[in-house]
């Protein structure tokens, strides 16, 4: 069967481009190789919803889920391997179970953690190792955490920490923080923050929950044990872009090229959500995204339909 318009991604931005597609009258397919909902799906508390106090990632995700395939979307789990440019100007997508064609693809692939790559880093992921101190921080009340990073991210995290947390151990490999002063003075005055610049981490201690981490000084190379009940990564994102470079443009980072209007240098292809190049990356413009690039395919669908 061939669709209208394909989602690759079924984040809040790709749920939110099926559901504007969808209500335009367009048949539409989302593949998803993970969880359908994406990443929010493991926040237990998301506040800054308009129109919502106070809801799970994961009851956030359900009802969109529910949403869209009440619309009419389809929904596959599947992984995307390629997505090719038909010499009638369709696509084809070809996934691990199979092939799909569409005239129009919708990339909405997100952004992953970036990893500090150590033995024993996935398998804690979630007994101790988190990204998130919104999500989790309060877990960790009355106990010792450390923070990886020395960037803006990275020292809010800190500072959300150091208000729960009765110590909290800042890693960053550079010989100074990255983050903006205002986030560096802020933690400068937390009695309970210890900074350690130019020093990396080295080993994960730990099997079925994290232990603490194994911490080199990088002018001194003298190794010094951490005992942590946390580790919190703020290292950066990876974008998960690779298998499109093709037929997308990248920047530097790896993220999508591509503006407001979510467009690509490819007829027929558009991006959203977290793989875009963008400075805000939250719930709210990951939907603005899928709204703009459904609309766009929407209109780029309809614009053959009138040849």
């Amino acid at each position: 069967m061939k669709y209208d318009i394909i989602t690759v991604g079924a984040g809040p931005a790709g749920l939110t481009a099926a559901l504007y597609a969808v209500r335009a009258g367009k048949t539409a397919l989302i593949l998803e190789k993970g969880a359908f909902g994406g990443q929010i799906t493991f926040s237990p508390k998301v506040e800054n919803i308009p129109g919502t106090e106070e809801i799970s990632g994961n009851d956030f995700a359900a009802a969109l889920v529910e949403q869209v395939m009440n619309q009419g979307a389809e929904l596959e789990p599947a992984e995307v391997l390629s997505v090719k440019i038909e010499p009638d100007g369709s696509k084809r997508v070809i996934c691990d179970c199979g092939e799909y064609f569409s005239d129009a693809v919708i990339i909405a692939s997100g952004a992953r953690h970036r990893l500090l790559g150590l033995e024993n880093e996935e398998a804690l992921i979630g007994s101790g190792i988190s990204f998130c101190a919104v999500c989790d921080g309060a877990f960790y009340k009355g106990r010792t955490v450390g923070v990886v990073g020395g960037g803006n991210s990275a020292l809010q995290e800190a500072a959300l920490l150091a208000d729960v947390a009765d110590k909290v151990v800042i890693i960053q490999n550079l010989e100074y923080l990255t983050g903006e002063k205002t986030l560096q003075d802020r933690i400068l005055s937390k009695p309970n923050v210890r900074i350690m610049t130019g020093c990396t981490v080295q080993k994960i201690v730990g099997e079925k929950k994290l232990e603490g981490v194994s911490v080199m000084n990088g002018k001194t190379e003298e190794t010094e044990y951490i005992p942590l009940d946390g580790l919190f990564i703020a290292i950066g994102l990876i974008p998960q872009n690779g298998i499109f470079k093709d037929i997308i443009a990248l920047d530097g980072f790896g993220y999508a090229d591509s503006g407001e209007d979510c467009l690509t240098k490819t007829p027929g292809i558009f991006v959203a959500g977290d793989c875009r190049k963008k400075s805000v990356r939250q719930v709210a413009t990951a939907c603005s995204d899928g709204a703009a690039a459904a609309i766009a395919a929407c209109s780029y669908v309809d614009s053959l339909r009138a040849v």
